[in-house]
């Protein structure tokens, strides 16, 4: 499954829309096939926060670890808003 975060604007900065897109999402991965896998791709998403990143990112990676691919970007904004992320939560990230 690829998720285009662009769909959920290109501006992603706060943690309550971070907790409304996962809770949107929510549903739809929890019929995963055991074999799929999510993949989150930042194409078209211009600003992201560590606290959206938090309550949507961290999140999916809580309940589908193993699974979570991320498309890798040149986004400045991505790349130290994911390095916090994976410093604060003690996790690390798979990029594809």
């Amino acid at each position: 499954m690829i998720i285009e975060l662009k769909k959920f604007g290109t501006t992603l900065t706060s943690r309550d829309s971070g907790s409304e897109a996962y809770r949107a999402i929510k549903a739809t991965l929890n019929n995963l096939k055991n074999e799929e896998e999510v993949i989150l791709d930042f194409a078209g998403v211009s600003t992201f926060s560590p606290s959206w990143g938090d309550e949507f990112i961290v999140s999916i990676m809580r309940n589908h670890k193993n699974k979570v691919r991320l498309v890798k970007t040149g986004n400045k904004s991505v790349i130290a808003s994911l390095d916090l992320l994976a410093d604060i939560n003690k996790i690390k990230f798979n990029f594809r």
